[in-house]
């Protein structure tokens, strides 16, 4: 009897082993299609947004073509370059560039690889990191660094860390960020190990590299990216950087939260 149970427990043993080695390759070899989830548009599609903006293309170091819109203010105190989120594409990301252009500030936002008419795919973090730098020198051309003010939400908080402590910005703001994916990864999957992961987005580590001005915005009830992220990473934070809770807030709707509206105005001054 008792070695009978003994298989049986072996059995189970295995059958979750093989289960749980399953699950750890799925996320290994998928985690672009886990972490990035584009819209794809036509190359011929055309954006329809009141206002004026025009499209840009700005050409990677290895040939891929990635789609951005510039929205201009009527009077222009400076450029907001924006990282978005995670999925969707600039026919519905557009859409926040009023918040910024109506605090006279032109807005820049970029598809990344693979996403609306953005040419290829993600292939790796450097890679990225690499694309958002050769976007942000094409718009050097036109602004004094000292008047262009990172923005990332979300997925795009981590590579604009990066973005900030690598360049002379005005400032870094960040929108619902985490600490770092290792970090998500552990909240969310925490018998899944680190070492899987491929993308790290490294944020704390940014944040400490950065000497431009930091402010962070984050909604206490945020279920994607937990508020808790931002209480580390204050821990990061220099003289002068701040962190805006904005209570009740979600994930989703940030750009139009009042309390985020009524200090963006004084963080863009």
């Amino acid at each position: 009897m008792k070695t009978k149970i003994f298989r049986w427990l072996k059995r189970i043993f295995i059958s979750l082993a093989l289960l749980y080695i399953a699950a750890c390759g799925y996320l290994y070899f998928q985690q672009e299609s886990i972490i990035f989830i584009p819209t794809k548009l036509a190359g011929t599609y055309k954006y329809q947004y009141p206002g004026n903006y025009r499209e840009m293309f700005v050409t990677t170091s290895d040939g891929a073509r990635l789609n951005g819109l510039l929205f201009k203010a009527d009077s222009c105190k400076g450029l907001v370059f924006y990282l978005h989120g995670n999925a969707g594409a600039l026919d519905t990301w557009g859409e926040i560039a009023d918040v910024y252009t109506g605090l006279q500030h032109d807005f820049f936002v970029m598809d990344y690889r693979g996403f609306g008419k953005s040419e290829g795919t993600i292939s790796s973090e450097q890679q990225l990191y690499s694309d958002l730098q050769t976007a942000y020198d094409s718009l050097k051309k036109f602004y004094n660094e000292k008047d262009i003010t990172i923005i990332g939400y979300s997925i795009g908080t981590g590579p604009a860390a990066m973005l900030a402590s690598a360049n002379h910005p005005a400032r870094l703001i960040l929108q619902a960020p985490y600490y770092n994916l290792s970090d998500m990864m552990r909240k969310r999957y925490p018998i899944v190990p680190t070492f899987l992961l491929n993308y790290k987005f490294p944020t704390n580590d940014f944040l400490a590299k950065t000497s431009v001005p930091v402010t962070i915005f984050h909604g206490t009830d945020d279920g994607i990216i937990y508020y808790g992220s931002s209480l580390k990473l204050k821990e990061q934070f220099k003289k002068g950087d701040t962190l805006i809770t904005l209570p009740g807030a979600r994930h989703n709707g940030l750009n139009r939260n009042a309390i985020y509206l009524e200090n963006l105005k004084r963080v863009l001054k």
